[in-house]
């Protein structure tokens, strides 16, 4: 018995290492093409080594562009988008999960539907929406004569908002609370915005690290919503301005890359930070009828 105990963990163990290399492996090719010169990119002579590792391709690529405006913009959206979602997403779970209420069940799997339905699919009615969004943009009373929100910071946010994804995870986290929580809080005289506020928000720790990671890495890697919805370079976010290394014919692969790795730091950095209450919010929002 204790032969089979150790081979199985050598064979997880060689499992995990296995998916451990596969994930990598594109990250190590990402870094390696950053620091190829073109000559050796152009070649076609495929090695994860560089001849010379040009480390200055970083900050060529970043002067390539108003980088600092393009992370100002993405930094703005996604602050913005996340705190929102988590307070709307959290509050609704929380009503979901702990408040009584006619068609509360059938009112949750409408809600649920939303899950099914790719952006693709709702993405012309909601720019519809944007484009005539009253008495914004030029836009009357009716919607009409203007632009709404196009090629505006709240044209990109509002719809990244709500989701029925994060209403879902914080009605399963809060439905594994216990009764008598609210119960005491009732006796102390609080109603359910009290109880929400003050009880359930302190303890939600672990589900804003899981919804708030999960929200940025999203929203920060959003592109085809933002190239939707603005039209100038000062509008633009850190994923649009990556279409500056191609060109009708040729793709500037090592500063392409160069970019993409300083923009995928922030969240590499946040994930590490958060990595201990992202796993706990996992693990706490177990199914539960």
């Amino acid at each position: 018995m204790s032969k089979q105990i150790i081979m199985k963990k050598v064979i997880l163990k060689i499992l995990i290492i296995i998916i451990a290399l596969i994930v990598i492996f594109p990250l190590c090719v990402l870094l390696s093409t950053a620091l190829k010169s073109d000559r050796e990119i152009a070649s076609g002579f495929v090695s994860l080594t560089p001849e010379k590792l040009l480390w200055e391709n970083i900050p060529k690529a970043m002067g390539m562009g108003d980088w600092p405006r393009y992370f100002f913009n993405s930094a703005l959206i996604t602050v913005i988008t996340v705190v929102c979602s988590l307070l709307i997403n959290s509050s609704a779970g929380f009503a979901f999960a702990r408040l009584p209420f006619k068609g509360k069940n059938v009112l949750f799997y409408c809600a649920m539907i939303g899950m099914m339905l790719p952006m693709q699919i709702i993405m012309l009615p909601v720019f519809l929406q944007i484009k005539e969004f009253p008495l914004l943009g030029g836009n009357n009373i009716l919607g009409q004569g203007g632009i709404g929100l196009i090629n505006n910071y709240w044209g990109i946010i509002l719809p990244l908002i709500a989701h029925p994804f994060g209403v879902f995870m914080s009605r399963q986290y809060y439905m594994n609370f216990p009764k008598e929580l609210d119960e005491a809080a009732k006796l102390d005289g609080c109603s359910a915005l009290s109880i929400y506020v003050r009880v359930y928000l302190p303890l939600s720790k672990s589900l804003f690290a899981t919804l708030g990671l999960l929200k940025t890495v999203d929203t920060w890697n959003q592109y085809t919503w933002p190239l939707l919805v603005t039209n100038t370079k000062e509008m633009q976010t850190v994923q649009l301005a990556l279409n500056a290394f191609k060109g009708e014919n040729t793709v500037q692969w090592n500063y392409l890359m160069a970019a993409t790795i300083v923009i995928i730091l922030p969240v590499l950095v946040l994930f590490i930070f958060l990595q201990k209450y992202f796993v706990q919010g996992i693990v706490s929002t177990g199914m539960k009828d």
